[in-house]
């Protein structure tokens, strides 16, 4: 898949980044993840997610859901208000890059449990090419580490293997995933955007 294609299918979510800076990680994010991110869906079962999220592009149209979820809070005072904007900004580029890796480093046909750990450690191995600088960095994939909550256990020896949020950050993070996987939610999408 080329840059073009790449940026666009993130376009506008990366354009309400407010701080330049990280507006252009986002940008520069979009392209550097696997192609298969673009056309897999969010569950490779389809048994922990909603319908809008299955086939073809569903595992971004559950990260775009997420990424909604946290800039509507984000704009409520009652939630926003908690978080500085450079909080805020980093929280929404850990949400839109959580998955980034579902599938392993190169595409494997089912989810890897280790996922959040593939993609914390590629933002913090890139960061200068993204353009973090490693307090950034280290926020981010933080975030991303924890995205998964309670459900940190590999799945086949039962051993954790990922950390559970604990910072307000995380939880948040946690919370905006959370919530886009929800099988009673309907989002209505019309060429992978979503509908308001």
């Amino acid at each position: 898949m080329n840059e073009t294609l790449k940026s666009k299918a993130l376009a506008k979510e990366i354009s309400t980044f407010k701080m330049r800076e990280y507006r252009s990680a986002a940008e520069k994010l979009s392209n550097m993840i696997p192609d298969y991110f673009y056309h897999v869906a969010a569950s490779s079962t389809g048994k922990y997610h909603p319908s809008f999220s299955l086939g073809e592009g569903g595992l971004v149209r559950h990260t775009k859901t997420a990424f909604k979820f946290a800039r509507v809070l984000l704009d409520n005072p009652c939630f926003g208000d908690k978080y500085t904007l450079r909080e805020q900004e980093l929280m929404c580029l850990a949400i839109l890059f959580h998955d980034s890796f579902k599938h392993g480093l190169s595409e494997e046909k089912y989810t890897k449990a280790d996922h959040p750990l593939l993609a914390a450690n590629f933002i913090l191995e890139h960061r200068e090419e993204i353009g973090l600088n490693l307090e950034d960095a280290t926020f981010v994939s933080e975030c991303i580490k924890s995205h998964m909550g309670p459900w940190n256990t590999d799945y086949y020896t039962k051993e954790e293997i990922l950390p559970k949020p604990h910072t307000k950050y995380q939880n948040f993070v946690h919370m905006c995933d959370y919530l886009s996987s929800k099988k009673f939610l309907d989002v209505k999408f019309e060429h992978n955007e979503i509908v308001e």
